[in-house]
């Protein structure tokens, strides 16, 4: 039975996603069907399609009242809407909505979805607070039915000194022997937080088994949007901390990191070793990643800061994805590449070899808002090399490489955003290379920069008029570069 609210947000959203004109929206890059986008949820594979949700409030390009917006695929770049699958309309979910969680299959083939619910409870003194606790709905794919007894992880599962206002984003998967395990985050009054596993023989009834892993005060004020996976024979766990203070990995503020190490699978701990941002760009967090059928471990993330949401004014949509990516690891390190999908829709290919670039200079046929370009810089002897897209008389977004400097820039300042927002980003270039390898993926309003084969990705929006369609090349020395374009034309 779908409830009036769910009913409610549905005809909305089929009602005002008809004024928003496809040509103002990415071709390949998920938005919301309207209205307010961020955390990838429940992505995952099943009946025979890709399916993503997405916390969502379809009534304002700006966060509010949490409901779960949904999409599917066959190939992760055509992505049709469906209904949205949640709304805030139960006592254990009707505060702030229902928050980000995951999905699994379960094995009568059902799709389940794990999910935080967010309640306020009066307190012996009036006020009000805030509880998240785990809830589950389940559903065929198009219509999805919440548990009559949820919450299934109840806050009071929590160990002592875990805030009950702070825990969410259950991630959920299978384990060989069939039971399930997720894991959540929490905020600890002391340490900062940290990720508690629980486990369950019939993902319905739920019993807590460990602080797999802790904080100590060291990456953020929070921990949010776990996920825990062995990768290529590595463990790896993902967080995605806030309030993070800037060193030579992270940047201020929100960041999205991986934690290398090692699982011991007897106390149910991980104990890691070695911390790495997973993004150094400008508009990157929470990523969610997935097995696909194929064997690919392929993750998503909400491309935008919370810290700036800088779209254009009476833009009625707000967010979107990253192209998703495949992930590797090597050398104990995540590597990062789009997925192979977006080859099957290369056109109109230009390549050039071994020309030389001196001061500022454009190519015939590298131009465009919608391509896959790869750069390869192979000789010469410059300090600073600076590729321009987006770029007319008026505006460019510049990714920089300061080889002098051992530094990437990027810069965004002249995009066109009039907000006080944050438009330059400085990192170090943190695998020394001898040759710079950039694969940049354009769509209308951002741009993606995988530097070495994904050693190091930057993730950046920008709201610039279309008619801005120029790439140029500068550099302060000489750079021999080859070049090779392709549109990307998703029909």
């Amino acid at each position: 039975m779908i409830s009036q609210k769910l009913s409610e947000a549905r005809v909305y959203e089929i009602k005002k996603e008809a004024e928003i004109a496809i040509e103002n929206r990415p071709v390949f890059h998920l938005t919301p069907r309207v209205g307010w986008l961020n955390d990838p949820n429940g992505f995952s594979f099943y009946d025979g399609l890709y399916h993503l949700f997405y916390q969502y409030n379809p009534y304002r390009p700006f966060w509010g009242p949490m409901h779960w917006g949904h999409v599917i695929s066959r190939d992760l770049l055509h992505w049709t809407y469906q209904p949205a699958v949640l709304a805030p309309d139960q006592p254990y979910d009707n505060g702030n909505g229902c928050f980000s969680g995951s999905a699994q299959t379960l094995d009568d083939g059902r799709q389940i979805l794990l999910y935080t619910g967010v309640s306020w409870e009066k307190q012996s003194d009036g006020s009000m607070k805030e509880i998240q606790q785990q809830c589950i709905a389940s559903g065929d794919g198009e219509v999805y039915e919440k548990y009559e007894k949820n919450p299934v992880i109840s806050s009071d599962q929590l160990p002592k000194g875990y805030d009950r206002s702070n825990f969410r984003d259950p991630k959920l998967w299978k384990e060989k022997d069939g039971s399930w395990r997720c894991v959540t985050v929490s905020r600890n009054e002391t340490n900062g937080g940290g990720v508690l596993l629980f486990e369950s023989s019939d993902c319905i009834s739920w019993k807590f088994k460990s602080v797999m892993a802790e904080n100590m005060n060291r990456f953020g004020r929070m921990w949010e949007c776990p996920d825990f996976f062995c990768l290529d024979g590595a463990y790896v766990l993902i967080t995605s901390p806030q309030d993070l203070s800037a060193d030579e990995e992270f940047h201020n503020g929100n960041n999205s990191v991986y934690y290398m190490g090692n699982y011991d699978k007897n106390q149910h701990m991980f104990h890691y070793d070695a911390v790495y941002s997973l993004d150094d760009g400008l508009d990157f967090y929470a990523p969610q990643t997935m097995l696909a059928d194929d064997g690919r471990r392929i993750m998503i993330a909400w491309m935008q800061s919370w810290d700036s949401n800088i779209r254009p004014e009476g833009q009625k949509w707000s967010g979107m994805m990253i192209l998703p990516r495949e992930l590797k690891v090597k050398d104990g390190k995540i590597l990062q590449r789009p997925v192979r999908e977006i080859e099957n829709y290369h056109r109109n290919g230009v390549r050039y070899e071994k020309q030389e670039v001196q001061g500022t200079c454009r190519f015939d046929g590298i131009k465009g808002r919608v391509l896959d370009m790869t750069v390869e810089i192979a000789g010469g002897d410059f300090r600073e090399f600076t590729i321009s897209v987006a770029q007319n008389e008026q505006f460019h977004t510049d990714f920089s490489i300061l080889q002098h400097k051992n530094r990437i820039e990027i810069d965004r300042t002249y995009s066109g955003m009039v907000r006080d927002a944050n438009a330059i980003r400085r990192v170090k270039v943190k695998t020394p290379c001898k040759k710079w390898k950039l694969r940049i993926i354009l769509d209308k309003y951002s741009m993606e920069v995988f530097l070495n084969d994904g050693q190091q990705v930057f993730s950046t929006t920008f709201y610039t008029s279309l008619e801005a369609d120029q790439i140029s090349f500068a550099c302060d020395g000489k750079a021999i570069v080859n070049l090779e374009k392709y549109d990307i034309v998703v029909a």
